[in-house]
């Protein structure tokens, strides 16, 4: 007999350990442990989504004959996986599982797993990826820099989406300058897609209610899907009703409207509720079929053939030391309002409010709002990469740790992106309407009430010239600055000195 333990990110019924093993003779496990709950305090969302999709995926698995051991929260007395296969390995041969999706617990499996269960692991390549991780290795192998524009052309031709022999369909590969319309309420919203709760979801919301009551964010919106049938009704409800939309309004942000024309299917992608592959299909019929423009689409697959699969690969390409690069020596906490969402930046605030009451914030929220700030701010990039791996219901350390140090911190001097992604207060007013609603004047940046995103934007281009002036996707920036008064720019960087000092205050 082999024991297959079942992570709460592999919840797919292609998953590798299933099919490495034998209904009649093998056990699978599943359990709810203390330390994968705890050891950064995930938001109540994100712990009540993958306890539910994990205890429906274990009622699947014994619906179609599988033996599974499932072991909830508060009903056994394991605190970890060790402690765990001491227990359930009696009588086994091996332990099967498939590598997992962060490196704090993959070197745990590989240096310490066998040792508790006393009988050999065996762990599997995650074949659900789209793209080997040598695969990846062999791309990246010389490059000093990594370009994801490449590495998304590579994986269309990989897979075929959107192809049509060696060229894109359309002619181009990317459409993204396409997809940068500020959302002016024309467009009908897409209507909301609503699940019933069953007993196991409401068991949950009760246990997470009592057990986590410490963890940031609130249960009383719920609005996950929590089996595979509903994530599937999640991908049906966006192919009809959100992806016609989604390429013109991706980047748009609007008080009030959490969540526009996007698709929300990132956390049921990254728990194994659906496979990748079979979402940029579903979206690459809607474009062939007449119901979705080739600039929605091809911008979708993009997000997760090219972002969410290039990412995975520097991840585990460059762990664990990529986990501790700070290129720009950044050293600041996080503001106390990135927990309580208390702030008068209306800007900041409409997204923290989203973050605490949905675990979620779309991409343009985390990277030119919060991230920003945190960027301009100089955040301590350690600080920014735990809150975004507790607050959001799709945060995995692969995904989250390199979008966040890299791209919003740049913290690894451009290795994944070319520029920093830093912004003034006149992008967030471009694309949405928070700077009319907001105390701080957007268009003014040495004021008493100007917007702090647009002395601090000068003040982080002036601070890291060093850095920065060789970046030629920069230079027009620094003559932007030379060309300023003198005096215009003392100003300026005298309002940012003073909003660093004391930062929890606006």
């Amino acid at each position: 007999m082999k024991i297959g333990i079942i992570l709460g990110d592999q919840l797919s019924h292609s998953l590798p350990t299933l099919a490495q093993l034998n209904k009649q003779t093998d056990r699978l496990v599943m359990a709810e442990l203390a330390d994968e709950a705890r050891y950064v305090k995930h938001h109540q969302q994100k712990l009540a989504l993958i306890f539910s999709a994990m205890r429906h995926f274990a009622a699947e698995l014994r619906s179609t004959g599988w033996q599974v051991d499932y072991h909830a929260f508060g009903e056994h007395g394991f605190h970890s996986f060790e402690s765990l296969l001491e227990t359930v390995c009696d009588g086994a041969e091996a332990v099967v599982v498939t590598h997992c999706g962060e490196y704090r617990l993959q070197q745990r499996i590989e240096h310490h797993w066998q040792k508790s269960a006393g009988v050999p692991v065996h762990c599997l390549e995650d074949s659900r990826f789209l793209c080997a991780a040598d695969f990846f290795q062999r791309w990246a192998s010389g490059k000093k820099q990594l370009r994801m524009e490449f590495f998304y052309r590579e994986m269309r031709r990989h897979t075929g989406l959107l192809m049509e022999g060696d060229e894109p369909v359309g002619g181009q590969w990317n459409f993204d300058s396409s997809n940068r319309q500020p959302y002016k309420g024309k467009t009908p919203l897409p209507p909301v897609l609503a699940f019933d709760r069953d007993e196991i979801d409401r068991d949950v919301l009760a246990l997470v209610s009592e057990e986590f009551a410490d963890h940031i964010g609130t249960l009383d919106d719920f609005q996950w899907g929590t089996t595979s049938a509903q994530a599937q009704q999640a991908l049906d409800h966006f192919i009809e009703h959100r992806l016609p939309h989604f390429g013109d309004y991706q980047d748009a942000m609007v008080t009030g409207e959490d969540t526009l024309f996007h698709s929300l299917l990132s956390p049921y992608i990254n728990i194994g509720l659906l496979d990748p592959m079979v979402v940029c299909q579903a979206a690459e019929q809607a474009y062939f079929s007449g119901d979705a423009p080739l600039n929605a689409v091809e911008g979708f697959i993009r997000q997760i053939i090219g972002w969410r699969e290039y990412v995975r690969g520097i991840y585990w390409l460059l762990m664990p030391d990529y986990a501790k690069e700070n290129r720009l020596g950044n050293d600041r906490p996080l503001p106390s309002y990135y927990w309580t969402g208390e702030t008068k930046m209306h800007c900041m605030a409409e997204c923290f409010r989203n973050t605490l009451d949905h675990a979620y914030a779309h991409h343009i929220q985390r990277l030119m709002v919060t991230g920003n700030f945190a960027l301009l701010l100089g955040v301590l990039p350690e600080a920014i990469c735990q809150w975004y791996l507790e607050v959001y219901a799709d945060a995995f350390d692969w995904v989250e740790l390199p979008n966040t140090l890299g791209m919003v911190m740049h913290a690894d001097g451009g290795y994944l992106g070319s520029k920093p992604y830093a912004a003034s207060g006149s992008y967030i007013n471009r694309m949405s309407d928070y700077c009319k609603h907001c105390q701080y004047n957007v268009k003014t940046a040495s004021e008493p009430d100007s917007c702090p995103f647009n002395s601090l934007y000068w003040h982080f281009v002036h601070r890291h010239r060093q850095q920065f002036a060789g970046n030629h996707r920069m230079r027009m920036i620094y003559r932007n600055l030379e060309r300023m008064e003198p005096a215009k720019v003392d100003a300026m960087l005298q309002r940012a000195e003073r909003l660093l000092a004391d930062p929890d205050a606006l």
